[in-house]
């Protein structure tokens, strides 16, 4: 029932759009499905989400959460594929994070991430706890999707709003 309520919360403030854009005691991984393009697409709670905000290994983090079922996240997933893409060896990792239903992952997670032959890392965040996660990732954070976190050691940035590529492109070389 928390689940049912969170995904109905998150439909309700999810999709922002910003106009300006458009010029625990579940274990750590528990799913492992394989996926064109991908070893693995891994179901965490916010436990072990956590270790993926926290990377300290000089390499650019962009963190970006999206559902299927969100249109303006759907829209800016070429741009971060053309980042994973353009980026990769300039040690520059992109993470997206389903906010899907687990119960989606085979039925509508996966055939989406092959229709579109998505390339970057993609793993599920599988917490219903929200209302503990969401102010834990950034303070501001409403909870509407899509929303990015572009980090490099101390430095860190969050955004909740869609980008085109070349605003998303402007943020990251900030951080190169």
């Amino acid at each position: 029932m928390k689940w049912y309520f969170f995904m109905v919360l998150m439909v309700l403030i999810s999709c922002k759009d910003n106009q300006q854009s458009q010029s625990a005691t579940k274990e750590e991984s528990e799913e492992y499905v394989a996926v064109a393009n991908h070893d693995t697409v891994q179901s965490y709670n916010y436990s072990g989400f956590k270790d993926f905000l926290e990377k300290d290994n000089d390499k650019v983090q962009v963190i970006n959460f999206w559902a299927t079922w969100c249109k303006p996240c759907v829209d800016e997933l070429p741009y971060f594929e053309m980042i994973n893409a353009q980026y990769s060896k300039d040690d520059v990792e992109v993470t997206l994070v389903s906010l899907d239903m687990p119960s989606m992952l085979d039925s509508h997670v996966i055939p989406f991430l092959k229709k579109r032959n998505i390339g970057s890392k993609v793993i599920l965040l599988d917490d219903p706890d929200s209302n503990y996660w969401i102010p834990q990732i950034d303070k501001s954070w409403t909870g509407a999707i899509p929303a990015t976190i572009i980090y490099k050691g101390d430095k860190r940035k969050f955004y909740e709003k869609t980008f085109t590529f070349n605003e998303l492109q402007k943020e990251l070389k900030e951080f190169l």
